[in-house]
């Protein structure tokens, strides 16, 4: 399958230690895409977080889209990434006991499909 990098998160690499990887699904709008595809798009001081039982980006930033006019979303609304629940389970489960942090890397399309990959430290 293709893979075509959009965006990485420019301060991870340089200001955490990276343990181990994940790839995550993400629920996106039709103007987001749009953007994303334009490359606007922005993962600096983002982060995951837990919220009842699924797993949320915040702070990630997606500007409007130009043509998108009442469609368009709030460019740094929190949006859910699609996991099974074995991951879930297990990233629940590190971040409580060990006090791990989920932290967003890159974004990038695999097929026709918006991917991010997580890591946690």
């Amino acid at each position: 399958m293709d893979i075509k990098l959009i965006a990485k998160n420019p301060t991870a690499y340089h200001n955490y230690d990276i343990t181990d990887t994940l790839e995550a699904g993400i629920i996106l709008s039709g103007t987001e895409i749009k953007s994303i595809r334009a490359g606007k798009v922005n993962l600096k001081d983002t982060y995951a977080m837990l919220k009842n039982g699924e797993v949320f980006v915040v702070g990630m930033h997606i500007s409007p889209y130009e043509h998108g006019n009442i469609f368009n979303k709030d460019p740094l609304r929190d949006r859910k990434l699609l996991l099974n629940k074995r991951e879930i389970n297990k990233l629940f489960g590190l971040i409580k006991q060990k006090g791990y942090s989920l932290v967003p890397i890159k974004l990038y399309f695999k097929g026709s499909f918006v991917k991010l990959e997580l890591r946690y430290w």
